[in-house]
């Protein structure tokens, strides 16, 4: 577990790093200097290039990860590397050509609400070959247990990016135009520096030679590749389809709220880079009891982590929009308050349920991760369309809830009769218990008239009191032997 906790202990620091570039850009930058339209327009397009990006990729980068620990020559470690390089090509150049020959058709299709965003669609299909061939050399770092460095380029580099090109905007350097351009400069860029930095630790030779088990792959591939099509959709579909639902401006109220309850993943993000391949490791060695310990630890320690962010966000969740309309004195973003709530609660569900998406994924079970998927995302649409006619943008938040909830019960049901493991214990019901009376006892706690020494002071009182408790009735050990090893330094 050192590797585990060194590593994802990285992760955590680049991604809350990551995050706060990017909180300030969305909560501030972006509204306050290029406008509600505008980046109503970005979040859209970015949207559709996300939910197509899985088509590109394929699959191919879990591919990577399951079968590389696999097999044991290195002849055969490189025919899966080339294989996940050559195999997408296949799929990009027929589907760019068919982009640009019905490129009038899809820019009116999506302009519908916003006749501007027929203007950029090109940033759709541009920015999701660069994330598909990223994620695919990001694996090869991940399998190598080198993951800090492909997690900084993934969590911080892109959001410094936006930060950089804001300021170039707001200084009149450019224009809306050069903003799409350099955006779509930076993607690539992102990707010649993973490409460099994986060949650094591992370099393949190149021949053109495909693997004794290509069936096997590229049937994996393909279930992953719906999974991971139908966990897009659930992340992105409630943007595109307020796109065309609602005025771009209530797009971009409703994804700074995502944005806010999203920090709640951190850990998670952190954690699963280094995990995900221990997991198929694990799976691939038929070590049952070491894989209950991995989904056991988690869940319980990435249960009390975000719970934490959670109750940090909920109970401060009036003095954080203050903040913001105190910089872009736009009232309407605090209509989006209810989404924080229930994406906070989808969060915490995932977070519950621990590594249970890379037990069904690394596994001989693995088809029944796009049958997951594909429900998912079915489901979410279903209920976007009645929620969002029903009670506008909060129906969005209102049916990932639904869905998010619903498919980690029944992908924890799944593992409990495939494998016979449960993640949960005592400390499970302790830690749910400490998340629910914070969250109510500090949500009801006004320190200051000010909002901003209220937010400083309760975050501080919150921090104190959380890991009190969770220290004294020994929730984590990690945490426990973390702060025991720091006490003693000091």
């Amino acid at each position: 577990m050192s590797l585990i906790v060194k590593q994802s202990f990285s992760n955590i620091i680049i991604i809350l790093f990551a995050f706060t570039i990017g909180a300030l850009n969305t909560l501030f930058f972006y509204p306050s200097i290029i406008g509600a339209e505008f980046y109503g327009i970005i979040l859209i397009l970015l949207a559709q290039s996300n939910i197509i990006q899985p088509i590109f990729s394929f699959g191919l980068q879990h591919s990577v990860i399951k079968f590389f620990s696999s097999v044991d020559s290195k002849k055969e470690k490189d025919e899966i590397l080339i294989l996940s390089l050559i195999f997408p090509l296949f799929i990009i150049i027929p589907f760019s050509i068919l982009f640009l020959l019905n490129y009038n058709f899809i820019g009116n299709y999506l302009s519908t609400v916003n006749s501007l965003i027929k203007n950029y669609i090109y940033i759709i299909v541009s920015v999701a070959i660069s994330t598909a061939y990223f994620e695919i050399f990001y694996s090869w770092c991940k399998v190598q247990k080198r993951t800090v460095f492909g997690n900084f380029l993934k969590e911080f580099y892109q959001r410094l990016l936006i930060t950089i090109l804001l300021f170039l905007y707001y200084f009149d350097l450019i224009d809306f135009n050069g903003f799409t351009y350099l955006l779509i400069f930076g993607y690539y860029l992102r990707l010649f520096i993973i490409i460099l930095y994986s060949l650094s630790i591992y370099s393949p030779d190149f021949k053109i030679a495909l693997p004794s088990n290509i069936k096997e792959i590229l049937y994996y591939s393909l279930l992953i590749f719906l999974s991971g099509f139908g966990a897009s959709i659930i992340i992105d579909v409630d943007a595109a389809m307020l796109g065309k639902l609602v005025q771009d401006e209530f797009v971009a109220y409703y994804k700074v709220a995502i944005f806010i309850a999203a920090i709640i993943d951190a850990p998670s993000r952190a954690l699963f880079q280094i995990l995900n391949p221990m997991v198929a490791e694990t799976i691939n060695k038929n070590n049952i009891s070491e894989l209950e310990k991995l989904y056991k630890k988690s869940s319980s320690n990435l249960l009390l982590i975000s719970g934490f962010i959670s109750v940090l966000i909920c109970s401060n969740i009036e003095d954080i929009y203050q903040i913001i309309y105190s910089i872009n004195l736009d009232a309407g973003f605090s209509l989006a308050i209810p989404v924080v709530f229930y994406i906070s609660i989808s969060k915490l569900s995932s977070a519950l349920v621990g590594c249970v998406n890379s037990i069904i994924t690394n596994s001989k079970y693995y088809y029944a991760v796009p049958l997951f998927s594909i429900s998912s995302a079915m489901g979410v649409i279903f209920l976007n369309i009645y929620f969002i006619n029903k009670i506008g943008f909060i129906g969005a938040a209102i049916s990932t809830m639904i869905i998010i909830i619903l498919f980690n019960a029944l992908k924890l049901i799944f593992v409990m009769l495939k494998f016979k493991i449960q993640p949960f214990s005592k400390k499970t019901i302790l830690i749910l218990f400490l998340i629910v009376t914070t969250s109510f006892l500090f949500y009801n706690l006004n320190i200051s008239t000010n909002f901003l020494t209220n937010l400083i002071f309760k975050c501080i009182l919150t921090l104190i009191t959380y890991l009190s408790i969770s220290y004294f009735l020994n929730l984590s050990d990690e945490l426990n032997s973390f702060l025991k090893i720091n006490g003693k330094e000091k």
